[in-house]
């Protein structure tokens, strides 16, 4: 089998190379590292491993069979984004379409890695996935809300049209081992402060509430979607719900440096609530998270406490 990995430097990516080779796929891996560091794969050492520096807004040709297609490219945290919104949104149309004519012309089957940000600051909770929305377009996270928007719809027609075999996974908060410190997301965020001993910075009233799966257990659940026949958007993440005052409270508990908690303005349309219902992921793929919050934060703190040293 062989496997093509967008973003396969990243966080997610990465991780999701691993399983892959261990479940025996020959994985091409393909990031041009914009928020993706080859420091996340330099572990590999298999003849089943190739990994191309490219740009996927930009065409890429191969002359060998590809079975399979994980489209994982793109900015994914508020910095990255904000930072970087032509990228975004470029990733997310011309790279999705360049990876969807790739897989048309190798009969591949398709997965699209989309996000739990397609509901933008979501008026029911929890989010089913047949909930459209309350996105804000014009809005300063809109680059990388519309870009998914974007590229499910495209997806979708690909597959219609096309006939093309595609999945789409919609991703919630996910946290572990090789996240960048410095990527705004909260884990890395509370963490990092946390382990040098200063405040942590909560915005807004820290009311608004987050659900984190580790990646383990979100990766295991994109793989069996792929493996799966259904075809509309899964959500993939974990339903277990935490504010973010309650989950600073937790990381100080578990870093133990005695830092205090600082609040500050909350950012333009910053979610409320995110809370994934993963019945379809239950009764579709027999999947849901096993990995518990302490676990998955000891192993997460221990990574960013050596990457610290």
């Amino acid at each position: 089998m062989k496997t093509i990995v967008t973003g396969g430097a990243g966080f997610l990516g990465s991780h999701l190379c691993d399983l892959l080779l261990e479940k025996g796929h020959e994985v091409i891996c393909i990031d041009n590292l914009v928020t993706g560091n080859t420091r996340n794969i330099e572990h590999i050492n298999s003849d089943s491993f190739t990994y191309l520096k490219h740009d996927i807004t930009k065409p890429i040709y191969f002359g060998d069979k590809i079975d399979y297609i994980f489209h994982l490219a793109s900015p994914a945290s508020p910095i990255d984004y904000l930072e970087l919104p032509i990228q975004t949104l470029k990733v997310g149309a011309l790279g999705t379409y360049n990876m969807l004519g790739l897989a048309k012309e190798k009969k591949a089957r398709f997965l699209l890695a989309s996000t739990s940000e397609v509901y933008g600051d979501p008026l029911v909770n929890p989010q089913t996935e047949e909930y459209w929305g309350n996105v804000n377009p014009i809005g300063p996270r809109g680059v990388y809300d519309e870009a998914k928007r974007y590229a499910e719809a495209i997806t979708m027609a690909y597959h219609r049209y096309h006939g093309i075999d595609t999945r789409i996974v919609r991703i919630f908060n996910t946290y572990g081992p090789r996240m960048r410190l410095n990527d705004g997301r909260v884990v890395p965020n509370f963490i990092g402060q946390a382990l040098r001993g200063e405040d942590l910075t909560v915005y807004g009233d820290g009311s608004q509430t987050r659900s984190f799966c580790y990646v383990s257990d979100e990766i295991e659940g994109i793989y069996r979607l792929m493996m799966s026949e259904y075809s509309l958007p899964v959500n993939i993440g974990n339903p277990e719900e935490h504010t973010i005052l309650e989950f600073a409270k937790i990381i100080i508990k578990m870093v133990g440096r005695g830092s205090k908690i600082v609040f500050k303005e909350l950012p333009v349309d910053d979610p409320k609530q995110r809370r994934p219902d993963i019945t379809k992921a239950r009764e579709l793929l027999g999947w849901e998270p096993k990995v518990s919050l302490e676990k998955g934060l000891k192993q997460t703190i221990g990574y960013f406490r050596e990457i610290l040293r």
